[in-house]
């Protein structure tokens, strides 16, 4: 994998952020993340007034990952409305190994990780492979 342009990626999840539609709880996010193929894909949060049904900024940002091309995530980074690095929380961690590079890393607020120490003993699709074969 290439030299991560951290600086890029927070660039464009602070731009999505910034389209954030979160009049509910007052809290905008903005994700980003590299593709295999050099893209960067971006998502931000989206509040419902049912609460329940609101979308994660990474809902966003996979989408995006399938309507533009699809491919494999290798580095992804979440914002925060200040502009913080912030953690997903764990459904989103399992959208996004979903659709990760095995060697897929985030920036947290503990510094760089992979994807398997932010979702360690992951179920994935490789999981249902075995059972099909």
């Amino acid at each position: 994998m290439n030299e991560i342009d951290w600086t890029a990626l927070r660039g464009a999840a602070t731009d999505a952020m910034a389209k954030a539609y979160a009049p509910y709880s007052g809290y905008p996010v903005g994700a980003a993340a590299l593709v295999d193929d050099g893209r960067i894909v971006v998502g931000c949060n989206t509040e419902n007034a049912s609460y329940g049904v609101g979308l994660c900024a990474e809902c966003g940002l996979v989408s995006n990952l399938a309507l533009s091309g699809g491919g494999r995530l290798v580095a992804f980074t979440c914002v925060n409305g200040k502009g913080e690095t912030i953690m997903p929380c764990g459904r989103c961690r399992q959208l996004l190994y979903e659709h990760a590079h095995p060697d897929m890393i985030l920036e947290t607020v503990s510094g760089i990780r992979t994807i398997d120490e932010v979702l360690p003993d992951a179920f994935g699709p490789r999981d249902l492979d075995h059972m099909a074969g």
